[in-house]
């Protein structure tokens, strides 16, 4: 597992560690994507809402690398040319934040994360994803959420690069969970036969994040 140390404790953390104590934003209604477009509790945005840990790691195209490691045949460190000789697909999908808002329609441009399973193969005991940014931020995901159809590893939004505020230059993507569980500044994917629980999972929020149950905190 990755030794990264955790960034340290800002103003923003401890206020949404106590968010998830008190239980804020839940309203206990039930929300299938059949009955709405719109989880429960959630309300529409236009723009995108920057929230971070209080750090803006800037990594040039010319030093970033994606290290692809854990329990896998075989091991990737993709710098910006190896990963964008990978194949290359678009997605759309709306994206929902813990802190309430959601916004639609978002366009995707990456590597999907079935293809990534296929140039890394996974061995069969991996159960667990965790993810790591290059500012220390770690989330973890079960290897069925990381394979969602919609998942990708992208590096544009909007036909333009991910702004660095963002999580650029390349963050994951995967829509049908609360937004922290995609990674910003993604700097490496480790595969796991055990949960490890990350950032913002240790400190009170929901170990998986489905907008649709409401699952914000554990």
């Amino acid at each position: 597992m990755s030794d990264q140390t955790p960034p340290d404790d800002s103003k923003l953390t401890k206020t949404k560690s106590r968010w998830a104590e008190l239980g804020k934003f839940l309203t206990g209604m039930v929300s299938r994507p059949e009955d709405s477009r719109l989880p429960p509790g959630q309300h529409l945005v236009k723009n995108w809402p920057i929230l971070d840990l209080g750090q803006t790691p800037r990594v040039p195209k010319e030093v970033w690398r994606l290290d692809i490691a854990g329990l896998v045949d075989k091991p990737q460190s993709w710098d910006w040319k190896a990963y964008m000789a990978r194949p290359k697909t678009k997605k759309i999908s709306d994206i929902h934040c813990v802190t309430s808002w959601s916004r639609y329609d978002n366009h995707w441009d990456g590597v999907t994360t079935h293809d990534l399973l296929e140039a890394v193969q996974p061995h069969d005991s991996v159960k667990h994803v965790l993810l790591t940014s290059n500012d220390g931020y770690t989330t973890n995901l079960t290897l069925e959420d990381f394979a969602s159809p919609e998942a990708i590893v992208a590096h544009s939004w909007e036909g333009k690069p991910i702004p660095v505020d963002h999580g650029g230059p390349v963050r994951l993507i995967v829509p049908h969970l609360y937004f922290w569980k995609s990674a910003k500044w993604l700097r490496r994917i480790e595969f796991v036969e055990r949960d490890h629980p990350g950032f913002w999972e240790v400190r009170g929020y929901h170990n998986r994040g489905d907008p649709w149950t409401e699952e914000r905190y554990s």
